[in-house]
């Protein structure tokens, strides 16, 4: 069958299959259980529209499940065993004791901790610095729009991209790196291979996450900014205010609820990191990061409960970030 037809059959089926069961539920529900008639018509109507909304949700929650909840629970269950000749054997924790005795492991928690510190703060005071100059530029437009070029491109592809800022020649070729040419031309003694500098090689890798993730950050504070009432900045600028002050005292603390969100988004996106690593050193050079970690011990070497151990432990350090945030996010709303 052709692709093109498949994909139409497909829709036809799952557009139709979410309308014929919101049709046949409501049915089922306002004629066959609760019918909205006789003596009982009252209690039957309040009844039925107490369930309704578990009726439309009960789609989303069983997908939910499925792809969410069942997945933890299996991954969980998979850190718990360990395979030896085929044969599955339950271990208990002994894939945690065992990962927390190899060096790459806590070289991978290193890493991450200093992502989490570095990324999130420079993410975060680029987008907001953007935010607030975009805002007074003529082509405030277009620069925000420059900045926020990066979100469309694909973590792999901004990684080819800065890989190419960071590339290396030997001395007497032309460096096609501008990192390197700069280098240079400020009178360094021979190229750099700066991704293979320890400990700062994982600088360079961060700020490709940084060029991503200040566009995001900008677009979300420019918003907050816009909204603050202009009477508080008049108010501000009567009583002989400074732009300094007006930014950091009057601008800042209103919008600190939005900073808090952008802070905690990117944060856990950090936690997530991986293909930028991937791409760049592949964990070489001591920049391994918990999800390459994980990556190795899934695809490459073929050790499963060790795998799955890593995944709980990136999961259970994403959790109290998300619960935050979402609880940040309601607080926000309200």
């Amino acid at each position: 069958m052709h692709p093109a037809l498949q994909a139409v059959i497909t829709i036809v089926i799952g557009v139709g299959g979410c309308v014929g069961y919101f049709f046949l539920s409501n049915l089922v529900l306002d004629k066959v259980l609760y019918p909205a008639k006789g003596p009982d018509a009252g209690h039957n109507i309040n009844r039925a529209n107490q369930i309704r909304p578990w009726l439309f949700l009960f789609p989303a929650l069983v997908a939910l499940g499925l792809y969410l909840a069942y997945p933890v629970f299996a991954t969980f269950w998979l850190s718990l065993h360990r395979e030896v000749g085929g044969d599955r054997t339950f271990v208990g924790f002994a894939n945690y004791v065992q990962m927390s005795g190899e060096a790459k492991f806590w070289e991978s928690m290193r890493n991450n901790m200093l992502w989490l510190v570095v990324v999130p703060a420079l993410s975060t005071a680029f987008g907001l610095l953007a935010a607030q100059l975009t805002d007074r530029l003529r082509w405030g437009n277009f620069a925000k729009a420059m900045i926020f070029m990066p979100m469309a491109i694909s973590f792999v592809g901004a990684s080819v991209i800065w890989k190419l800022i960071y590339d290396t020649r030997p001395l007497g070729q032309e460096q096609i790196g501008i990192l390197n040419a700069i280098y240079l031309a400020l009178g360094g003694s021979e190229p750099q291979n700066w991704l293979q500098i320890p400990f700062w090689n994982n600088f360079f890798l961060m700020a490709v996450l940084v060029w991503i993730q200040a566009g995001f950050a900008m677009v979300i504070l420019s918003a907050a900014l816009r909204a603050i009432p202009e009477e508080t900045i008049e108010a501000a600028i009567i009583d002989g205010a400074g732009p300094f002050q007006i930014f950091f005292k009057i601008k800042v603390p209103q919008i600190m609820g939005t900073v808090v969100v952008v802070w905690t988004t990117i944060t856990i996106t950090v936690l997530k990191v991986f293909d930028i690593v991937l791409a760049m050193t592949n964990g070489q050079w001591e920049t391994q990061v918990l999800a390459n970690y994980m990556y190795d011990k899934f695809f490459r070497a073929f050790d499963v409960g060790t795998g799955s151990a890593a995944a709980m432990v990136i999961m259970l350090l994403v959790m109290p970030i998300l619960v935050w945030n979402v609880h940040n996010a309601r607080k926000e709303m309200r």
